[in-house]
């Protein structure tokens, strides 16, 4: 009985091994993008529905891992402007994700749709970002 507990927990410890060597593989070359878009004069809110009705859908839909949106809390940029962060594998999951979602039959017409009226979006800025290794989002 006591050998089978030892070989019971020897077995637990060599998968947590391998779990947080996975882990640790898989979070190595991972990529966060952060966009922030500015929004054409009146149109914050329709872009705020777009992403709510259908982009972030659609973002998950073509692996694109959502770590969240936020906007200015105050000042002139609390009127037009969205910024959001994306979590990739590595740099090519991001462009293969990102070409997929772009040629997307509901993307293309969901952004019609909504830009019937003109676009929401004037101006998009991007950054890649890479975790530091005191970061606890890895």
């Amino acid at each position: 009985m006591k050998r089978t507990l030892i070989v019971v927990a020897l077995v637990a410890f060599c998968f947590a091994l391998y779990a947080t060597a996975q882990d640790k593989a898989e979070t190595k070359d991972r990529l966060f993008e952060m966009r922030t878009y500015t929004a054409a004069e009146g149109k914050l809110d329709a872009l705020h529905a777009r992403f709510r009705d259908h982009t972030n859908k659609l973002f998950a839909k073509h692996g694109m891992q959502i770590v969240g949106f936020w906007v200015p809390a105050e000042g002139p940029k609390a009127q037009n402007t969205l910024v959001y962060i994306l979590a990739f594998a590595n740099k090519e999951a991001r462009d293969k994700a990102f070409e997929a979602f772009r040629s997307d039959p509901a993307w293309i017409k969901a952004k019609a749709d909504s830009e019937v009226n003109g676009k929401l979006v004037e101006k998009v800025e991007s950054v890649f970002l890479k975790p530091t290794d005191y970061s606890p989002i890895k």
